[in-house]
Formats: structure tokens, C-alpha cells, sequence
């Protein structure tokens, strides 16, 4: 689903110039992080489960995460560091500081970066990492978490995800594809055991905001039919207004008609890089309300919607408290899920391989059975 929108960024830093030189920004950050981390590892080792004492150095921690302009040289970044560790020292010990340097000598060798830092000291915010900002969002308990257990996910011979309950797998195994997956052998597809495939439908162009059906959206809800694959649909939005959006609903309900469509019918919700995409300047309220007016329209023609996006699209892009009812599509591509709400299909890749499609494709796993319904 991702194949031109994809977001997910990599941010890999490579420390540069002179000793006394200005630090590029993305190693400012990362310097700044490690200072903040330092300045915290009593709350991390030694309080983790109670509020910290010292106020004080609460208020650096604070300044320093918040603050989204401040530079530094080399020397006073350096500075900065060796003034944490030592306070941090003299509130914790030598056994503490030593392990927390431990701990964070691991996280750096892992390759992860400061994002993967950053999480593993703040288990109870979501980091994000956006455009070279960090972001921290508390986890509220007023929306629904979920409850999947790490330690049940595995992964199977075929390179599918299952979850298991008293060793019985309760998930269910699925791909979504496009025009970009070419001609697909869905009697293949079949064969290698997918359950469920949800399908392109439809995007509207990102900068003259036309409405388009995909190439194969008619081919491959068709062959998945006829070789006994539920389908569910997808729909690329662009939409700038509440009348979009619900232009964009109308158009996805024609295009189903003739069609029989068991899983959700989903609203791609993702963020597109250039500079002449119509939804740049996008509010966050302005993008829920489009959201809203498509997952009701969809609701009122008696499908299920859901709502597809990564940890930008959920934490930045809408407002997540008022998108509670609908179902989520999760994508995110770590060795584990990061995303404390409630979701109820996850894609934990984009480059899978299955018998009968020749490129890569996205895997999903669903825990949910819509078909049952």
C-alpha cells in the first residue's frame, strides 16, 4: 500500500565537522537526547515506577525535550553531557550511572538510533520522530488499548505472522496489492493459505485531485472471488474537504456495486512528501473531519470502515480521540508493534513474498474475521 506514499523514514546520523563546528541538526538532536537521557537515568534504573524527587533536574529533562530550535557547538554539546553524567552520578551512584551507560552502549550498538532511546526511556509516551522533531505524546487512558501479548506472535514457515491462544493460531493471514503487483495468479495466492486480500480501489490524485479507479482493482477482486479469498478494499485519500470526502465515499460505493466485500472497506490515510501535494497544508482537525465524513458514508451503506495509517498518521496527522469507533489498520514494520491503542489488523511488512504475485508485497495480520459477521 505504500509504494509511492510510504513515509517511513530512516534517520541514520554520522557525526561531521570540526571539533569546535556547528553540529549538523539531526546529530544536535541526538546529542541533546543523550544529555536528556543522562540527566533522567535516575527516574530510569532507580525510580522507575515512582515520581522523581529531584524537581530540578525534572526541569532540565523538560526545557531540553521540548525545546525544538535550540543549537549547539561541539563543546558545549560535550559539556552539556559530561554535566548530566556527573549530577547524575552524584544522585545515583557509580552502580547506577555504570548501568545505565551499559544500557544505552547496547541501544547504541543495536543500530536502532535515538528514536529506539527514546522509547525504551519513555515507556509510557509515544515517541515519534517527524522531519527532524521529536515528538512525545502521554498514552491516554480514555481510548481503548490493546491487549496482544508479544511473546504469542510467530512466525510461520511461509514468512506469515500468526498469534496463538493455548497454542491454537486466532489470527488471520491476508495481503493487500494494487496496479503496482502486477498480474496477479490468484489461485496461487490461494494455494500459499492467504485468507483475505484487501485491494486497491481507488486514489485521487495528489496534486490535480482527480478520482481514479486502479487498473487491476475490477481483475483482482474478480479472480479473489472466484478462488474463494474474502476481500476488503482500500482507498487512497487526497480529499481537502468534507464534500470530498464524501465524494471519495460515493465513489468507492459505486465502484462496490457489483461486488460482494466481506472485510472493512479502509480510508488510506498517509502523508505525501511533495511540495505540490493539495493536502499539505492540512490541519489536523481539517484531515479528521474528512475521516469522519467517509467512515459514516461508508457505515450508512452497511460496510464496515476502517481507517489505515502509520504512528504519523494516527499520532500527528488526526486526532485519534475522535476516531475511536472506527477500526484501525495499523502499519508499522519493527520486529514488534509500537502502538499502545487499539487496532485491529496490523502490516508488519512490505516486502513479503507469496506464490502467485511477483513483486513484493505487503503482509497483514488480522485479528478479526469479518466474514463471520
Amino acid at each position: 500500500m505504500l509504494e509511492n506514499h510510504n513515509q517511513n523514514r530512516k534517520q541514520k546520523k554520522k557525526r561531521k565537522g570540526s571539533e569546535n563546528g556547528i553540529l549538523a541538526g539531526s546529530i544536535v538532536l541526538c546529542v541533546v537526547t543523550l544529555a536528556a537521557i543522562a540527566i533522567c537515568m535516575t527516574m530510569v534504573f532507580r525510580y522507575r515506577s515512582v515520581q522523581m524527587e529531584n524537581a530540578v533536574i525534572m526541569d532540565e529533562l523538560e526545557a531540553l525535550r521540548t525545546d525544538e530550535t535550540v543549537t549547539y557547538t561541539q563543546e558545549e554539546a560535550d559539556a552539556m553531557t559530561a554535566l548530566a553524567v556527573e549530577e547524575a552520578v552524584e544522585e545515583t551512584g557509580e552502580k547506577v550511572r555504570q548501568e545505565f551507560l551499559d544500557k544505552l552502549k547496547e541501544l547504541m550498538l543495536s543500530g536502532d538510533g535515538a528514536t529506539a532511546m527514546l522509547r525504551y526511556f519513555y515507556p509510557d509516551e509515544i515517541v515519534l520522530a517527524d522531519a527532524g522533531q521529536y515528538y512525545f505524546f502521554p498514552i491516554l487512558d480514555s481510548l481503548k488499548h490493546n491487549t496482544y501479548d508479544p511473546e504469542k506472535f510467530a512466525v510461520e514457515d511461509d514468512g506469515f505472522l500468526s498469534y496463538y491462544e493455548d497454542e491454537e493460531i486466532v489470527s488471520h493471514k491476508g495481503i493487500d496489492v494494487s496496479t503496482y503487483q502486477g498480474e496477479i495468479d490468484w489461485e496461487k495466492v490461494a494455494d500459499a493459505g492467504v485468507e483475505y486480500a484487501f485491494l486497491r480501489l481507488g486514489i485521487r490524485g495528489y496534486t490535480e485531485g482527480g478520482l481514479a479507479l486502479d487498473d487491476s482493482f475490477v481483475y483482482n477482486i474478480e479472480e479473489a472471488h472466484r478462488n474463494h479469498i474474502d476481500v476488503g478494499v482500500y482507498f487512497f485519500t487526497q480529499a481537502v474537504t468534507v464534500e470530498e470526502a464524501r465524494e471519495e465515499a460515493q465513489f468507492v460505493l459505486d465502484a462496490l456495486e457489483p461486488y460482494q466485500v466481506d472485510y472493512p472497506v479502509v480510508l488510506d490515510v498517509e502523508a505525501v512528501s511533495s511540495n505540490k501535494a493539495r493536502t499539505r497544508d492540512l490541519t489536523q482537525e481539517e484531515r479528521t473531519e474528512c475521516c469522519l465524513a467517509f467512515c459514516e458514508m461508508i457505515r450508512d451503506a452497511g460496510y464496515t470502515p476502517m481507517i489505515y495509517g502509520n504512528l504519523k498518521t494516527f499520532m500527528l496527522m488526526l486526532d485519534i480521540e475522535q476516531l475511536e469507533e472506527y477500526d484501525k489498520w495499523f502499519a508499522y514494520y519493527g520486529e514488534q508493534f509500537y502502538f499502545p491503542y487499539e487496532f485491529k489488523i496490523w502490516q508488519y511488512t512490505d516486502k513479503g513474498s507469496v506464490a502467485g504475485v511477483g513483486t513484493d508485497v505487503d503482509l497483514n495480520i488480522s485479528f478479526g474475521d469479518w466474514s463471520d459477521e
